[in-house]
């Protein structure tokens, strides 16, 4: 048995592809042949693995050993290269996590250079010698993972996430409108840059502040929450 069939039965992934994580404290037994040495070779880029399945590690603290794995649903990317260019991500890693602003050693805190075009379908983000800071950013893994969901539905239904999800979020998008549309992608998503979601907000509510007073647009805004 391969390492990848090894690890399928392991890991015991449902029908979308998503598994547990396992520990690699599990790599025992009749599973020993998983063991990491100094490296994840079964699992790396190109591996018969990665090519089937969306593989997630997690690590004690960032740089690291590797302390669990799972699978994440099927990679669909169509050949589209996941790998982002060392000093990008070196850059993104330093800096907290533009949804929740943190920055930790947990599991959950820890940073993840996050592509912001959820459907990884730019053949110029795909070459490292293309990329560009402003593809990616800054998401704690609890970030990413819920932002990863996101976007897997929205690929779904071609129907964005509505920022009003969030209390207090001013507008739905800041630009576009819930309707995918291929000629500006994801762009006005919260989900794909929270930062330039509330540029944009703070801009618009400063030009309607000009010509009306705060509780009109309070009250437009928010109805009746507005009155608490």
């Amino acid at each position: 048995m391969s390492k990848k069939e090894l690890f399928i039965e392991l890991a015991k992934p449902d029908s979308q592809g998503i598994s547990r994580w396992v520990d690699v404290s599990e790599f025992s037994g009749e599973y020993a042949a998983l063991k990491l040495g100094n490296g994840f070779s079964w699992g790396r880029k190109g591996s018969a693995l990665e090519k089937q399945y969306v593989i997630e590690v997690q690590r004690q603290r960032k740089g690291q050993g590797i302390i669990a794995i799972r699978l994440n649903g099927f990679n669909e990317q169509n050949g589209f290269s996941q790998t982002i260019r060392p000093d990008i991500a070196r850059d993104i890693r330093e800096r907290n996590c533009v949804m929740l602003g943190v920055q930790g050693s947990s599991v959950n805190t820890q940073i993840e250079v996050d592509h912001k075009d959820g459907r990884k379908n730019d053949p110029r983000v795909s070459n490292p010698a293309e990329q560009r800071s402003a593809d990616f950013q800054p998401l704690c893994k609890a970030a990413n993972d819920a932002k990863r969901q996101i976007c897997k539905r929205c690929k779904e239904t071609n129907l964005r996430w509505n920022a009003k999800n969030i209390a207090g979020n001013p507008y739905a998008f800041y630009e576009g409108d819930e309707h995918y549309d291929e000629k500006i992608g994801c762009v006005g998503c919260y989900q794909y840059d929270p930062v330039e979601y509330r540029k944009r907000t703070i801009k618009k509510l400063c030009i309607e502040a000009s010509t009306r007073t705060a509780e009109d647009i309070l009250s437009e805004l928010y109805g009746e929450e507005n009155k608490s």
